[in-house]
């Protein structure tokens, strides 16, 4: 179970959110700029609240000013929305760097279908392959929690449809809580077990908030 209170100021208005996840797919939904990808940042640890909690099962990561756990020690898997590979790395390279067991790497690879790529640069395969190798080398840290940030945005529609049904089975085998950020509604209905619908860093109590504020 993933627990998140905080606050935090940003440019244009206050950020002051409060939801939990279990082990299902929360999608943050909302117009760009309405701080969804903050808070994940803040899950992450890569930004730092003003206020409130952040608890992953039985571990607090974030409590006001009395605890901060470094990102690396979180055990939070992050799938960017550049997918952020490391150019200068093969595809396994990419996918080991901070892998806890090989053989659960190489298992995982295979369910997703990207074995032949692994002597691969990451200019040398396509964005769906990227998307592909950037889950898994989430994965492969054997996070207690997944962060996706509008990974499907830089894909085409057929190659988007395909990344759906992996995260999908990815979630059915790893029964973890995953939040996934878009600002596609139909995207948000499809992938999310339950949708938080986001406006100017406030979760808002419907769809119907949301349409209006986007028309």
């Amino acid at each position: 179970m993933l627990i998140v209170e905080i606050q935090k100021r940003l440019s244009h208005f206050e950020l002051d959110v409060k939801f939990s996840v279990a082990n299902e797919i929360v999608v943050l939904f909302g117009p760009s700029g309405s701080g969804k990808t903050t808070i994940l940042n803040c899950i992450a640890g890569i930004s730092k609240p003003a206020a409130g909690i952040i608890r992953l099962n039985d571990t607090i990561l974030f409590e006001n000013k009395k605890v901060f756990v470094p990102i690396q020690k979180r055990n939070i898997g992050y799938v960017f929305q550049d997918y952020a590979l490391f150019p200068h790395m093969t595809v396994w390279k990419n996918i080991a760097y901070g892998m806890q067991n090989e053989s659960f790497v190489k298992n995982l690879m295979k369910e997703l279908r990207i074995e032949h790529l692994r002597d691969k640069y990451p200019s040398e395969i396509s964005g769906g392959e990227k998307q592909r190798v950037a889950i898994a080398r989430a994965i492969a840290t054997e996070p207690d929690a997944l962060l996706l940030d509008e990974p499907f945005s830089a894909l085409d529609n057929q190659t988007r449809v395909k990344g759906h049904e992996e995260l999908l089975r990815i979630h059915k085998l790893w029964r973890i809580p995953i939040i996934l950020v878009t600002h596609h509604l139909e995207e948000a209905k499809k992938l999310g077990n339950r949708i938080l619908y986001l406006h100017e860093g406030k979760i808002c109590d419907s769809e119907m908030n949301v349409n209006l504020i986007q028309s």
